[in-house]
């Protein structure tokens, strides 16, 4: 390879670098920041100082649902059918039972995210050591909304979980830039 080649490759690759942002994890400290600004990040939590962790924020269990009808997903989002649902009653002391099987959660806390700040969120490791595990979507920058996921129970005994319960931890990544916003058929879900 020539000099000139090569020179030209490596203020190539450096013009690259130096255009590239990186996307971050944001702290516990940029997390409490973003709780105090109107709308707060997260709204309707249950116990703040317990659910902000270094990383993230823990969602609590508010209601959990059976699927009751198959559902449809096709090309076009205004052609989607998601199933129905039917909620399941906790006891008298907070707890439900649950069986093997697939179910919907539905979170406490309201999430508000500005444009520049997306969400994913794992299953808490005591959840999976009982062998249930929770799946979840993206949380899109700039959705607003009671979110829900699919908890799968694996662990042939159940499991029983009390209402309020944290089971996921929300982890917040900010952008390289702030985009347009989440303008989806689930914005607003679940709030009133």
């Amino acid at each position: 390879m020539a000099d000139d080649e090569l020179v030209y490759q490596l203020t190539l690759a450096e013009k690259c670098y130096t255009r590239i942002k990186m996307a971050v994890v944001l702290s516990k400290q940029d997390i409490q920041r973003l709780l105090q600004q109107e709308p707060p990040l997260i709204e309707g939590y249950i116990n703040l100082e317990q659910q902000v962790q270094p990383n993230g924020v823990d969602l609590t269990l508010r209601e959990v649902a059976l699927l009751q009808t198959s559902g449809k997903i096709t090309i076009s989002d205004s052609q989607r059918l998601v199933s129905d649902l039917a909620p399941l009653v906790f006891n008298g002391l907070g707890f439900i039972d649950l069986m093997p099987g697939a179910y919907i959660v539905t979170y406490n806390e309201i999430v508000h995210l500005p444009k520049n700040v997306m969400a994913l969120a794992r299953p808490r490791s005591s959840l999976l050591r009982c062998g249930v595990t929770i799946n979840t979507a993206v949380w899109d920058a700039g959705y607003s909304g009671r979110s829900q996921s699919l908890m799968v129970v694996y662990n042939s005994q159940g499991i029983r979980l009390q209402r309020n319960a944290r089971i996921v931890q929300l982890v917040f990544f900010q952008l390289t830039e702030e985009t347009e916003g989440y303008h989806g058929a689930y914005q607003e879900e679940n709030i009133g």
